[in-house]
């Protein structure tokens, strides 16, 4: 009975680890996928944004656009423009000085992309900190059980030890092997996503500096 415990235990342990692992290599395509093909956007946009000969030419290359985070960004600086343009009284967050409610707005908006672009990446930071110490668990609780059958018996040659231990060994190499992948695609997506998160900064600021550049030759 007990060694029907200690089986259970560790399958369970390995099923936890194989759904970490499915779970990490499904995010990991998911998120390459993602990051490729905003870049593919973004660079698409701002060279139809940036060729454009006037605001109102690249305010139409948003409908045109692809849903990006820089189309969103675009997007919601023209937001504040078009408010500020209507005859009537604009709502209370667009009210103040143009350039400083169109930074607060762009701001808000980088805020914005950058929780989306960080969304499934604390599952892998946790993957790969969890994953050891869950097939560490499973190893622990299978060579317990191991020495427990083994001192009952009374036999402790190596060839009674060997099997059990061997076998509940496996859940600690599967933990390392579950936990190298989220750890190395952690890193890397969060580069990417850094990266992303500076470029998007970067037409932020070109933009505010459009803007201020239109309104003073009005």
């Amino acid at each position: 009975m007990v060694t029907d415990t200690s089986t259970l235990i560790i399958n369970i342990t390995l099923w936890v680890l194989t759904a970490f692992s499915v779970l990490t290599w499904t995010l990991i395509v998911l998120k390459v996928w993602q990051y490729w093909r905003q870049s593919l956007a973004n660079r698409s946009f701002e060279e139809r944004f940036w060729g454009a000969s006037s605001l109102d030419e690249a305010r139409g290359e948003i409908a045109a656009g692809k849903s990006a985070p820089v189309v969103r960004l675009a997007g919601a600086g023209f937001d504040v423009l078009d408010n500020a343009r209507q005859n009537r009284p604009p709502a209370l967050k667009y009210r103040g000085d143009l350039l400083a409610t169109l930074e607060r707005k762009l701001k808000r908006q980088l805020e914005r992309e950058s929780r989306l672009s960080d969304v499934g990446l604390t599952v892998l930071a946790s993957i790969g900190s969890t994953a050891p110490f869950v097939g560490l668990f499973g190893t622990v609780w299978g060579i317990m059980h191991a020495l427990q059958d083994i001192s009952k018996s009374g036999k402790a040659s190596l060839e009674v030890v060997a099997g059990p231990i061997g076998e509940a060994l496996i859940a600690t190499a599967i933990g390392i092997a579950v936990a190298v992948p989220a750890v190395l695609a952690y890193n890397f997506l969060m580069r990417q996503s850094r990266r992303k998160q500076q470029a998007l900064e970067i037409f932020a600021e070109d933009f505010l500096h459009l803007i201020a550049a239109e309104t003073a030759h009005r």
